[in-house]
């Protein structure tokens, strides 16, 4: 029998309608980081799977807690939705499980999103992250942030620091902790941009490790080579 596989990447980058700086192209449709086979017998049609596939998008993109310390990318198990990713706070895990399900078409939901410990190292890892990557000049293109945004006191910070009162607007690095230990997703407009941001992700205190997950967009003269 013959089996077909959906493409179907989430990433944590999803391009948000305030993102004035960064083409539209330039997101989740630039990344499948996520792929599974399916029988025959359960696929959809190519116009219905497509349509499938916008929603999921739009659904998880329009999260309110979806936010820079967070990815989020899906897959197809049949017409299960398979969630997966990062969750730096445990209710972006079941927002994205109920934003998904009713979606027609679809069967069920197996959210496999891992919740992030709470960890104090890890938030002052973040808010450091956050300071070095997007100071650099040739990355501040990838946020609709002021400079200096998001980096001040608050009283949510105050009480438990930046993870539980990230900054808010576009960001097209996501920018995963977990024990210390970095992953940088996102899509980028080149590779000395991506190897930049793990520049500073690696030369920042108490990171163990960087995984380098940033992938860069290809535009439409790469394309058509």
């Amino acid at each position: 029998m013959k089996r077909y596989r959906i493409f179907a990447g989430l990433c944590a980058v999803l391009i948000l309608a305030s993102a004035p700086a960064y083409p539209q192209n330039g997101g989740a449709d630039q990344q499948s980081n996520s792929a599974t086979e399916q029988d025959n017998t359960n696929t959809w049609s190519p116009q219905l799977a497509a349509n499938i596939v916008k929603q999921i998008r739009n659904k998880l993109n329009g999260l309110t807690d979806y936010g820079i310390f967070d990815s989020l990318r899906f897959a197809f198990k049949g017409k299960t939705i398979v969630l997966k990713g990062y969750a730096s706070r445990p209710m972006l895990k079941s927002e994205a499980e109920r934003a998904v399900k009713g979606i027609e078409g679809i069967e069920g939901v197996d959210n496999e999103i891992q919740v992030l410990p709470t960890s104090p190292n890890d938030d002052r890892i973040r808010a450091s992250l956050y300071r070095r990557i997007y100071s650099q000049p040739s990355l501040r293109k990838y946020t609709s942030a002021p400079p200096g945004f998001g980096e001040g006191p608050s009283i949510a910070r105050a009480a438990g620091g930046i993870t539980q009162d990230p900054p808010i607007g576009y960001h097209a690095i996501h920018i995963i902790v977990n024990n210390g230990n970095v992953i940088l997703t996102g899509v980028v407009d080149n590779k000395t941009d991506a190897d930049i941001a793990a520049i500073q992700a690696n030369s920042a205190p108490g990171v163990f490790s960087v995984d380098n997950d940033l992938q860069v967009a290809v535009n439409d003269k790469d394309s058509s080579k």
